[in-house]
């Protein structure tokens, strides 16, 4: 199927979100990566606006969660319930059986209900008393957290954030953008009229299709070199693992779909090194209290890993 696709998809998701096209650029990165995103910033940003909007492009049906400390691993999978008319047990699947699942601030989840999605973001499965069932294709997992108000969180651990393909953090809009949301929510809601530009079943053709992405030997020892560097770096505890890698590659080929190329160029790489990899760095203790920032490192490990030439 023809990336021209991308475009449309691109353009739709700006009807409802204003201005953010890089963050929406990225969000679809993702979807063409078949991985999942984290959002991290404080409330009213649209976040889930976003993950709505997405939903709705694709064609795809949607799901929420309001990750609570009270929340239960079954309120998220799915459990079953004893029918007495039949004398059988009976499925009531969870907010996982849908194709965009916003998980909204999942810090406030308690690890065993955090866990509970592992499964289902690695595996694209659950797991019901023993019964495993597989989740609607394609399946992509939006998670929300506040970096502000942590009281009463619980940071998710390094195994769950190395599920995110990609964090992003979208920040408050600019002053012309903010006039803008104003005059667009004025008179109606956007979301309501927007209509879908694919299909679930054409989306994983696309995803099919971003795997045929050239990437050069070149451009692919260029990844695994930034990746390694980060297991060097004096700033860091522990850096990227080859995991990592893999994202970034996928990551790479999606950003050339989207922007109509067939191959992937390093200039593509460098733009993801942060939304990739920064989540997935552990800063050392004595950096984190001279204020050290992870992006920071990521950004230091780009200007000193040489550029290949091809």
């Amino acid at each position: 199927m023809a990336f021209e696709v991308c475009a449309k998809l691109l353009e739709n998701l700006s009807q409802v979100v204003v201005g953010k096209r890089e963050c929406l650029e990225l969000l679809l990165v993702a979807v063409l990566g078949d991985g999942h995103v984290l959002l991290e910033d404080v409330p009213g940003l649209g976040k889930t606006l976003m993950a709505k909007a997405l939903a709705r492009t694709i064609g795809g049906t949607f799901m929420r969660v309001q990750c609570t400390p009270d929340l239960l691993p079954s309120e998220v999978t799915g459990f079953n319930v004893y029918n007495q008319q039949t004398a059988q047990f009976q499925l009531q699947p969870g907010p996982v059986m849908t194709n965009v699942l916003l998980a909204d601030e999942i810090n406030r989840a308690i690890p065993r209900t955090q866990s509970s999605l592992l499964e289902s973001m690695e595996e694209r499965q659950v797991t019901i008393d023993g019964k495993t069932l597989a989740l609607p294709s394609p399946f992509i997992v939006i998670a929300t957290q506040n970096p502000i108000d942590l009281e009463g969180t619980y940071p998710l651990p390094e195994a769950q954030l190395d599920r995110f393909l990609l964090k992003l953090q979208p920040g408050y809009p600019e002053r012309d953008e903010e006039v803008a949301i104003l005059e667009r929510f004025q008179d109606a809601d956007p979301l309501a009229a927007l209509s879908n530009v694919t299909t679930p079943a054409e989306l994983i053709e696309l995803q099919r299709a971003r795997r045929q992405i050239a990437v050069s030997p070149a451009v692919r020892q260029y990844m695994v070199d930034l990746v390694r560097a980060t297991r060097s770096h004096g700033a860091l505890r522990y850096g990227a693992s080859p995991r990592a890698g893999l994202a970034l590659m996928r990551a790479s080929q999606a950003l050339a779909a989207l922007r109509g190329r067939k191959f992937v160029l390093p200039d593509d790489v460098k733009q993801l090194i942060r939304p990739v990899l920064s989540h997935r760095l552990i800063i050392a203790d004595q950096e984190r209290l001279r204020g050290t920032l992870v992006e920071h490192v990521a950004d230091e490990v780009v200007t000193s890993t040489p550029v290949p030439l091809s």
